[in-house]
């Protein structure tokens, strides 16, 4: 029987990867399509992607796919050529990284009850009436427009690092909050422009049809979200209207569009937008440092980490037991990040 799940050690996988010499690609895409039977989707992929050589994250659901993976740079042509084979995925766009393929050292192919995690419980919800596509052009002509409202359905910590210009922040760490805060946020106006923006295209997408769903009329979407858009800026020499650093979702943590650095360190309030995470096993606390933070706390954020990682092993593991971190994010109130970690004393 064909193996359908990783068997080595992911420490061993990341050591391997790291020397490897093959070149490699990092790509993105996700399809709204139906899947009738996961669970088979599932394994076929798995056993396919991995004769490929392809590393990363993909989570399938009956509705869709969404991927993050690295490709060997050789096999781009078969990997899409097998992709394409599927009813609903042919001539799929794929989104390709601005930076180097290692980005991603194992293989996982997860079932999801959604691709995104919603929290739409509203069975006339449809995702086939979703807002229409704009380009880069298009939407930097429409960004010109005072009627035009720029929302950005990232999360607060992807916000932070890099964002177009004007755009609107929904302040939130999750996408299902975000949707009827959104809705909210636009108030009564439900003939405004509305274009909605987000990494790879595929939580916009899914706002941009809930915005509808709500009565919103003019509502659109940046087709393959900000890599595609810049991907477009750089080919076509369009002007860039974003600023700053993308973030992304695997051990790159940001690709960097322009040179600017629109964040400050979480600690010591200077210029920087490099996340990291907390060394502290029983932390791991993402958030943003500077270089000259980074070398005095060792890569922890705050006192109490600092101390922690330099108690002997015996007493680490006493203090973790018991320990979960749960979605441990730098929150937007750097207070309560103090009250909780002592973080920038």
């Amino acid at each position: 029987m064909a193996q359908l799940h990783n068997r080595i050690s992911r420490r061993e996988l990341k050591e391997r990867i790291q020397n490897d010499p093959t070149p490699r690609t990092t790509i993105s895409f996700y399809c709204y399509f139906k899947i009738a039977e996961p669970v088979t989707f599932r394994n076929k992929m798995y056993k396919d992607l991995s004769e490929l050589g392809v590393l990363g994250r993909i989570y399938l659901a009956s509705e869709g796919i969404n991927a993050q993976i690295s490709v060997p740079s050789d096999n781009i042509d078969a990997f899409s050529s097998y992709l394409y084979s599927y009813p609903g995925l042919d001539n799929l766009r794929l989104n390709i990284a601005v930076d180097d393929g290692k980005s991603f050292y194992v293989l996982d192919v997860k079932l999801r009850n959604r691709i995104v995690a919603d929290g739409i419980d509203d069975p006339s919800f449809d995702m086939a009436n979703k807002g229409k596509y704009v380009d880069a052009r298009q939407f930097n002509e429409l960004a010109n427009s005072s009627d035009t409202v720029v929302i950005d359905m990232r999360n607060h910590y992807e916000y932070e690092v890099g964002h177009f210009e004007n755009a609107v922040e929904v302040p939130s760490d999750t996408f299902r909050e975000q949707l009827p805060m959104a809705v909210e946020m636009m108030g009564a106006d439900k003939e405004k422009n509305i274009i909605m923006y987000c990494t790879g295209g595929i939580r916009c997408e899914k706002a941009s049809a809930y915005m509808l769903h709500k009565g919103f009329r003019n509502v659109f979407h940046l087709e393959g979200g900000i890599i595609n858009y810049v991907k477009q800026v750089r080919t076509e020499s369009l002007e860039n209207k974003f600023h700053g650093k993308n973030f992304v979702f695997d051990q790159r943590l940001g690709e960097r569009i322009t040179d600017e650095v629109i964040a400050h360190c979480h600690q010591c309030g200077k210029p920087a937008d490099t996340h990291v995470n907390c060394v502290n096993d029983t932390c791991h606390l993402l958030f943003i440092q500077c270089d000259e933070c980074r070398e005095k706390m060792k890569q922890t954020c705050s006192k109490e980490c600092y101390d922690f990682i330099h108690l002997l092993p015996e007493e680490q593991k006493k203090l973790r037991s018991g320990i979960d971190k749960g979605r441990n994010i730098f929150n937007k109130s750097k207070q309560k990040l103090q009250q909780k970690f002592g973080c920038g004393d």
